[in-house]
C-alpha cells in the first residue's frame, strides 16, 4: 500500500461565504462497505466533533487512477474541517490509520495538510481534496489532526473511519 500526494486544495471558507455542506441533524451516506477481515462495516463518509472542531469526510473511487489487474486501487476523499467553537485554532500535522481488505495496516504522519498549516477562526472552514492508493479493491481510513488554539492549547480531532470501495465490489 502506498500513500500519494494527490493533494488538491478545493476552497477555504468564511462564516460568510455559502460553504456549509449540510447542517447537524443530516444523515452520513449510506454507501455500505463490505466487510473483510477483522473490520467493521463503514458508511464512505464520515463526521466527528471534538473540541467544536467538526471533521467531515466524502470518498469515492478513481476509476481514472486505478488499474484493478496490477492490484493498484485508488481513492479521493473530500474532508471539510469546520471550527465550531469561538477561539481561533491552527490545523499542526495529521495522522491516518489505513487499512486494507487483508487487514494489512500502513500509518502516514505529516505536517499539516495539502502542503498548508490552515489557520481556522470561529465559524471559518477549510476544505480539500487527496488521495490514497490501496493493493485491494476496499480499505477503511481514520485518524488525527494535531491542532493548537491561539492560547498555546494542543488537542487532536477525531477523523472518523470511512470506506475506500470500488462501486459494485462483490466479496
Amino acid at each position: 500500500m502506498k500513500f500519494l500526494a494527490a493533494d488538491v486544495l478545493l476552497e477555504r471558507s468564511h462564516p460568510t461565504e455559502h460553504c456549509y455542506y449540510g447542517n447537524p441533524t443530516r444523515s452520513a451516506c449510506v454507501t455500505p462497505m463490505p466487510h473483510f477481515k477483522n473490520q467493521p462495516m463503514h458508511a464512505s463518509s464520515s463526521e466527528a466533533v471534538t473540541n467544536n472542531v467538526r471533521v467531515e469526510v466524502e470518498s469515492h473511487y478513481a476509476p481514472d487512477h486505478s488499474q484493478p489487474f496490477q492490484n493498484h486501487w485508488f481513492f479521493h476523499y473530500t474532508i471539510t474541517v469546520t471550527n465550531e467553537g469561538d477561539e481561533t485554532a491552527q490545523l499542526l500535522s495529521r495522522h491516518w490509520v489505513i487499512t486494507d481488505a487483508t487487514g494489512h495496516t500502513e500509518e502516514v504522519r505529516g505536517a499539516g495538510v495539502v502542503g498548508e498549516q490552515p489557520v481556522l477562526t470561529p465559524g471559518e472552514s477549510f476544505k480539500y481534496t487527496s488521495g490514497c492508493a490501496l493493493k485491494t479493491s476496499t480499505g477503511v481510513m481514520r485518524g488525527t489532526y494535531s491542532m493548537v488554539t491561539e492560547g498555546g492549547e494542543h488537542f487532536d480531532v477525531e477523523i472518523a473511519p470511512f470506506a475506500l470501495h470500488e462501486p459494485y465490489t462483490v466479496h
